[in-house]
């Protein structure tokens, strides 16, 4: 395995952590330290407990990621009311 080849996997998001850090148990039951990508931070997309991601890791390092996709889930809502229009 190259160096820049990671690991894609996913998982569910079970414990906040400090810093930014998130607990993730991943599909085949192992535990680990994800968190969150830099575009994840720039878009401030946001992460709670029960979220499901998917999370980059490398083959050096197996107790630690980075979450690179949120997934919305069914019944997903933007959050914004619905705009009314205005009468002139």
């Amino acid at each position: 395995m190259a160096k820049e080849e990671l690991m894609t996997l996913e998982g569910q998001i079970d414990d906040i952590l400090p810093d930014g850090r998130f607990g993730v148990v991943l599909e085949n039951g192992h535990r680990i330290v994800a968190y969150t990508s830099g575009k994840m931070r720039k878009f401030r997309i946001r992460s709670v407990v029960g979220d499901r991601v998917k999370v980059e890791m490398t083959a050096y390092d197996l107790s630690k990621g980075r979450i690179v996709f949120r997934d919305r889930g069914p019944g997903f809502t933007t959050g914004a009311p619905p705009r009314r229009q205005q009468r002139r």
